[in-house]
């Protein structure tokens, strides 16, 4: 077999297969026959079980369905029989199919919808191995199962919770507390003194009743006078050291807090939208929200709690032992259990409040849709339905939380019961000592108030196991969006922009949001400066795609991109993106000012081009008619405005970016025609001297396009004049006719 090194595949198709697939391996693999794919399927005839595909630079092999590991049951099919290959998709499954040409049969492999993009992948690397091309296997997967564990992930890519090393996470909050590490050094200084004067209160009453009430000296009284001095003195001090404690605390966990929100707002900002694509609004806006919200809290109560009572702790037992260390390890008896319960606990409560999160977040994201989808809801009298949705994610929410609650509660109870047996101990053979006079009756009550000082640090680090496991679990949330990497923004090799011209060529480029799926497929043009593209196609054929291929929404999976001579990936992100203005089908408006919404490519634009750029724009007339005019607030997503006014107000921004390459995507789909009218002369002034590409449902506005390309099944069909594929009677003119019907658009003559 070659070595593992030789093998061109991602790291998640290097994998080790059975015995039967490897002694085939050996006897049959030619010395120059190289292996491209090696990975194992976990269906077998529409059960769970482990199947393997390898394919080589000649062939595919596969385990036969009955499995076993002698070398007959692998079955070998030469990649020049192969015909087509199919990805089909099944109820809860899909199988990949290799047909024979010779039509004697074909191979099915089944796997389940977690491996679904690996053997997408494995499809498209057959077909084009079997066309004498390269497998053109990605250089990395997206990882569905944790590669410790083995279990699903929550989001692909994403974390594992069950994995996250509880002191790695410990060790990156408090990263957070950086920028305040001198208001944490003073805090920690006012603990260890509270820690200290803490210790004191048991000392000076064991000399009180030592000193003073038990065999009352002459100066009984001026003793006592001292000594309960002591106790004011030490308690008023302590009272003081707790507000500066407080104060601190207030400030350094809001200061971190907003820290925290801050990092991980700038992190969403830069994340690429392939990520997204894979998470829902209301999900992400809950990191936000609880998972920050929780992270404050243990900022502010975890870690300097964890910090002053392990302080006390380590003070108490010192005492005890120096008190008398004969009753010390009574004290001690229950605190194995409560370390061992309280670690063992530790890994339950992590899970439920994980699920927890989960649900939080999948309730997030419907009261997050339902708000926003309320007028769709009235229209169809569904408050109903959506009340019910509603009420049963709630009760789910509900009914996580008690079980996470109800566990942690019984569990302190235990604990609580385990306790007291300490303290009976303490008090029966302290109680021996004194009646054999080993022990004075002063130290026995200091000990006994140490027990309780003991204790209670004791059952805090107990109890902390259920205030830590929810900060962890918001922790881990939050990390995930920091570790995701961010676009290249700021790539020390990227090339900045300085005399843009517009050109723009297109190299065989290959496409998919999902690997092995690719929407565009070889697709090669060129686009001269100033000059305008019309895109045209049936729906899902890969239109916006190409546009957001242009904006580096996504990088082209084969193939480049080239501006002006250079490729896209080697331009900086800013630059290019500076450069480009888009006009979208749903007009983007925030919840700002008309004039601020105009100015938002430019932040420093003065009023005077805002409104040039309005009446450029054929807005400015309906923006004075409104009674605050160009202050007047769009609303949410605009919705103060009418669909055509908010396109006019999306036009006059991209009038006043003055971008080189322009994007009209359905920009005049949803108007009537005198909006309509207004809309094309304010876009035939946009287009002017801009290389445009342009997408419209209505065909008729692309009559002025230098030229259309016409996409079918991912790949270029079609390219020309609208004229020349009116006279071709292609697949433009079909859609046409199909069209035709639309108002004003009657298909009588080419011209």
């Amino acid at each position: 077999m070659p070595d593992t090194d030789d093998i061109q595949a991602a790291p998640d198709f290097v994998e080790v297969a059975t015995p039967s697939l490897t002694a085939a391996l050996g006897t049959r693999l030619g010395e120059d026959e190289r292996l491209h794919i090696r990975v194992a399927a976990d269906m077998v005839d529409g059960v769970y079980g482990e199947r393997w595909l390898l394919v080589t630079d000649r062939r595919v092999l596969l385990e036969s369905s009955t499995g076993g590991d002698a070398p007959g049951s692998v079955v070998e099919i030469p990649l020049d029989e192969i015909g087509e290959v199919r990805i089909l998709d099944l109820v809860g499954a899909a199988q990949l199919e290799l047909e024979r040409k010779d039509g004697s049969g074909q191979e099915v492999i089944q796997y389940s919808r977690s491996l679904a993009a690996k053997f997408s992948e494995a499809a498209d690397a057959i077909r084009n191995l079997v066309k004498g091309e390269t497998p053109g296997l990605p250089t990395r997967m997206e990882r569905t199962r944790c590669e410790k564990c083995n279990r699903l992930l929550r989001d692909r890519d994403g974390i594992c919770p069950f994995c996250i090393r509880k002191w790695d996470t410990i060790k990156r909050i408090a990263m957070f507390l950086e920028p305040q590490k001198v208001r944490v050094a003073i805090f920690m200084v006012v603990s260890m003194v509270m820690a200290a004067l803490g210790l004191a209160p048991p000392y000076i009453l064991q000399h009180i009743f030592d000193d003073v009430l038990t065999e009352p000296p002459d100066n009984a009284l001026a003793l006592l006078g001292l000594y309960v001095g002591a106790l004011v003195a030490t308690t008023l001090t302590h009272w003081l050291l707790d507000m500066v404690d407080g104060v601190l605390r207030a400030e350094v966990a809001g200061r971190t807090a907003q820290n925290i929100r801050s990092q991980l707002y700038g992190a969403l900002q830069f994340l690429p939208l392939r990520f997204f694509d894979k998470r829902q609004v209301g999900s992400l806006i809950s990191r936000f929200m609880q998972d920050a919200d929780r992270l404050e809290m243990f900022l502010l109560f975890g870690l300097p709690f964890i910090l002053s009572n392990l302080l006390m702790l380590i003070g108490v037992l010192c005492l005890m032992l120096y008190y008398s260390w004969e009753l010390t390890p009574y004290v001690l008896f229950p605190v194995p259990f409560i370390v061992i319960g309280g670690l063992k606990k530790f890994g339950t409560l992590r899970r439920l409040w994980t699920q927890w999160h989960t649900k939080w977040s999948l309730f997030n994201v419907h009261l997050n849709e339902s708000i926003h989808g309320i007028r769709i809801v009235k229209a169809f009298a569904q408050e109903p339905r959506e009340l019910r949705r509603f009420t049963r994610a709630n009760e789910e929410l509900r009914d996580m939380a008690i079980t996470a609650e109800r566990s942690w509660f019984i569990f302190s109870a235990i604990l609580n019961f385990i306790t007291s047996f300490g303290l009976f101990m303490t008090w029966y053979f302290g109680g021996l000592k004194i009646l054999d006079e080993e022990l004075t009756f002063g130290v026995l009550m200091a000990f006994i108030a140490y027990i309780w000082m003991l204790y209670g640090p004791l059952q805090f680090f107990s109890n902390v196991n259920n205030f830590l496991t929810r900060a962890f679990a918001g922790a881990e949330r939050i990390f995930e969006i920091l570790d995701t990497p961010s676009e290249s923004f700021e790539s020390p090799d990227a090339r900045p922009i300085t005399d843009l011209k517009g050109r723009l060529v297109f190299r065989n480029i290959f496409f998919g949001y999902d690997p092995g799926k690719p929407i565009l497929k070889d697709i090669s043009f060129e686009v001269e400066p100033g000059e305008m593209i019309g895109l045209v196609g049936k729906s899902g054929v890969g239109k916006s795609t190409l546009i957001n291929l242009i904006c580096r929404f996504y990088d082209v999976d084969k193939g480049a991109i080239e501006l002006d001579g250079v490729e896209l990936r080697d331009l900086r992100l800013e630059d290019l993106r500076g450069h480009i203005g888009m006009v979208a089908q749903e007009s983007f408006l925030f919840n700002g000012t008309l004039a601020e919404n105009i100015a938002y490519g430019r932040q420093d634009a003065s009023f005077d081009d805002i409104m040039s750029a309005a009446k450029a724009a054929n807005a400015h007339e309906f923006i004075v008619a409104k009674p605050e005019g160009y202050d007047m607030l769009a609303g949410e997503r605009g919705n103060k405005l009418s669909g055509g006014e908010k396109e006019r107000i999306a036009i006059a921004r991209a009038l006043l970016h003055d971008p080189k390459i322009l994007i009209l995507d359905e920009a005049t789909s949803a108007v009537d025609t005198p909006t309509e009218k207004k809309l094309q002369e304010a876009i035939q002034r946009l287009v002017a001297g801009r290389t445009t590409f342009a997408i419209a449902h209505r065909l008729s506005t692309l009559r002025s396009a230098n030229r259309l390309v016409v996409l079918d099944d991912g790949k270029i069909a079609e390219m020309g004049t609208h004229a020349e594929l009116m006279e071709r009677q292609g697949i433009f003119y079909k859609l046409v006719l199909t069209r035709r019907c639309q108002r004003n658009y009657h298909v009588v003559d080419p011209d």
